[in-house]
């Protein structure tokens, strides 16, 4: 049973919200992906957000640019927790999108990651997940401690080269 649900209202989303799957298969948490516009079919989207939580779904994620309705529609609908992902637009860079998504009216928020954050969106649902799932906690720890050694490495290497060098060589 899916416990994430990643939503986005146009499969233009995609190669951003591919992004918080990746995440979330590599702390190993089910979800299920589905592109369903709030404006072009408001009758499929209010029945897949009303059911979501007897389906097992404990977060959605919901990608949206422009308008960015998506987001805040799940939180008026879905009782548990939504984040919302800005999508960067050609027109506005996404900040119409931020916009859209962080200013919520009081009593239906929306956690809001930055524009094209979708990576963190899985982390940050790995966390709220991780209230109740110990193994999961452990899983996010681990990550962490890999994050960190990765920029030991970064400073390991950038002393022994110089940034000349180091420049050239992420080049």
């Amino acid at each position: 049973m899916s416990k994430v649900s990643i939503l986005m209202g146009s499969d233009s989303d995609l190669p951003i919200m591919s992004k918080a799957a990746s995440m979330l298969e590599d702390f190993g948490i089910e979800y299920e992906m589905r592109v369903i516009s709030a404006h072009r079919e408001p009758d499929v989207f209010i029945d897949y957000a009303k059911s979501a939580e007897e389906r097992g779904i404990e977060v959605i994620i919901a990608g949206a640019g422009g308008a960015a309705h998506l987001p805040g529609m799940c939180a008026a609908i879905f009782n548990l927790p939504v984040i919302g992902v800005p999508i960067h637009t050609k027109s506005l860079g996404g900040v119409d999108s931020l916009y859209s998504i962080v200013q919520m009216p009081s009593g239906i928020p929306v956690a809001t990651v930055a524009i094209d954050g979708a990576a963190n969106a899985a982390i940050l649902a790995a966390k709220m997940l991780s209230i109740s799932d110990k193994v999961l906690r452990e899983k996010l720890a681990d990550y962490k401690e890999n994050l960190k050694k990765q920029v030991e490495t970064k400073d390991a290497k950038l002393g022994k080269v110089g940034y000349e060098a180091y420049l050239k060589q992420k080049v």
